[in-house]
């Protein structure tokens, strides 16, 4: 039974959300000496410097990748020490550091960011080629290791850090935090925090505790950001804020645009570039391949849609050179139309890559990993992954696959999209937009609150968008109307009818002012 609420009980439910977060405020965050391997890893970088010995670092093509690899470096310019950067290339080179990356570096050091902790042939090369890994990764640990002269990856079941649950350029910035600490340098890190926080949302990581902590101050430095990226973003899409949703809608799909369709370097050039008219110009490139990118991906989406079978408990499709920069955006879409964990190929010379996505508490990767006797290899989170395999095992892996997922109970695919309670449309106004606003950045393990309005008056009803599939209400009480977009549109609304529906509130500006509105999940029908 859902409760009646009002502003005293929201405010009351969504404070325990971080009762027991032990880090609420930067102060608090743990220390760097907590990692397993981070003063080893430290010290050595510390004398690759002193001796003026070559220094590698090799990023990874996501947002956090390239954030991993903006931070790493910047430092390393701003003290003024050499070193060679290397983001693979997701079509050329694939994920992470490879045996053909590090045979092709003259190095005596290379350090991973956000990549590594499975990279087992190229810990090998560097093995024979006397070089010294230093991997920095946050993904989970697999069985065996790559030999590395260290590991940081707060993962490993004998690290000390308390917060496993965090992004790569998180776990990059405690690695400059050491340095910094080790060559005694008066270092501003907090110039970090603000792409910190893009990484953060953009990696989907839990948004309590240290997260959320660095998530907020990183808001703040993101709005007073000097950064000539940021400041071009906002002219070019005339923002006057950004806010979390701007991250997770606007910013991370414009990072990744630039790996998924052509080289993540444009994006690392881009977020590093300090003249503002180079700028523009490198965003307008970008935006074009973002643009693009939505383009192969809704065409890519209809052509997956034809060879599912929506009887299963996964949707594992695949197709010769489909694009694989958009194979996991594609199998989002399919996961949250059928509400099942969903698998998209592309093949490519007798090769198939697949990008997994999953829902509700199915971790993805514990069922792939025993299957993995078919895969040539893969990794990832409990709701993402990546695979490779032999295109000649895609009807066998796809049956053991529907197999191991059938064993799962029903409840645990399902969203847990929870209702804090019954809001009546009078509560609806700028106090409530303050209350939810003060328990922002939302998102992972701090969901933006659902509510339910029961038996309201359609004031009135317009059809919105280029194709007609928004609906936009003014819905009304006794004492209150309040704005509401219906973004999904599957049930015309009329003027004049009593509706009950769920829904979020989200601020409204508009010339300057502030008004509540609703977005309408789900419309609850007799």
């Amino acid at each position: 039974m859902v409760k009646k609420i009002g502003k005293k009980e929201i405010k009351e439910i969504l404070s325990k959300r971080f009762e027991s977060d032990k880090c609420k405020k930067l102060s608090d965050i743990p220390s760097p000496t907590l990692f397993k391997d981070i003063d080893k890893a430290t010290a050595r970088i510390v004398e690759a410097i002193q001796k003026k010995q070559k220094i590698s670092i090799v990023g990874d093509y996501d947002a956090d990748g390239v954030i991993s690899s903006v931070i790493l470096s910047e430092f390393f310019d701003d003290n003024h020490i050499p070193y060679k950067l290397v983001i693979p290339n997701r079509f050329k080179d694939g994920y992470g550091i490879s045996k053909k990356i590090v045979q092709n570096l003259d190095t005596d050091i290379i350090i991973t960011v956000d990549n590594g902790i499975s990279a087992v042939e190229a810990g090998e090369v560097c093995k024979q080629k006397g070089i010294d890994l230093i991997i920095t990764d946050h993904h989970t640990v697999p069985q065996t290791l790559p030999h590395a002269f260290a590991i940081i990856d707060p993962k490993q079941s004998d690290c000390n850090f308390p917060n496993s649950e965090i992004c790569g350029a998180q776990v990059a910035w405690y690695l400059v935090a050491s340095l910094k600490e080790a060559l005694e340098l008066n270092y501003n890190l907090g110039k970090f925090l603000d792409i910190l926080s893009i990484a953060i949302i953009a990696d989907m990581m839990p948004l309590s505790d240290i997260n959320r902590t660095m998530v907020k101050s990183g808001l703040k430095n993101l709005n007073n950001s000097k950064r000539s990226f940021l400041q071009t973003v906002k002219d070019f899409y005339n923002k006057e804020n950004f806010t979390s949703e701007d991250i997770s809608y606007l910013l991370a799909p414009l990072i990744n645009s630039a790996g998924r369709l052509e080289d993540a370097t444009l994006a690392y050039n881009l977020i590093k570039e300090k003249d503002l008219n180079e700028s523009f110009l490198k965003l307008e490139y970008i935006t074009t391949l973002n643009n693009k990118r939505k383009e192969i991906e809704s065409e890519l989406f209809q052509i997956a849609l034809k060879s599912v079978d929506p009887t299963q408990k996964i949707m594992i499709v695949w197709g010769e050179n489909w694009h694989e920069g958009v194979i996991g955006i594609v199998a989002a879409r399919l996961c949250r139309k059928f509400k099942v964990p969903s698998i998209v190929f592309s093949i490519t010379d007798g090769i198939a890559k697949g990008s997994a996505r999953s829902i509700g508490e199915i971790n993805i990767l514990e069922h792939i990993s025993k299957n993995n006797s078919l895969l040539l290899g893969y990794g990832g989170h409990k709701g993402a992954a990546g695979m490779s395999l032999k295109a000649s095992n895609l009807e066998d892996f796809k049956k053991v696959m529907q197999e191991s997922l059938k064993q799962e109970d029903s409840d645990k695919f399902k969203e847990k999209l929870k209702i804090l309670g019954v809001l009546k449309a009078e509560e609806i106004d700028y106090e409530l937009l303050e209350i939810l606003e003060y328990f922002e950045p939302y998102g992972q393990k701090n969901p933006k609150p659902r509510f339910l309005l029961k038996d309201v008056f359609v004031k009135s009803h317009k059809l919105l968008g280029k194709d007609k599939n928004h609906q936009k209400i003014l819905i009304a009480s006794k004492n209150n109307t309040v704005d509401t977009i219906d973004f999904n549109y599957e049930t015309k609304i009329n003027y004049a009818d009593t509706i009950s529906f769920t829904c979020t509130v989200s601020k409204n500006s508009f010339r300057g002012q502030v008004t509540p509105q609703l977005i309408l999940d789900e419309l609850i029908l007799d």
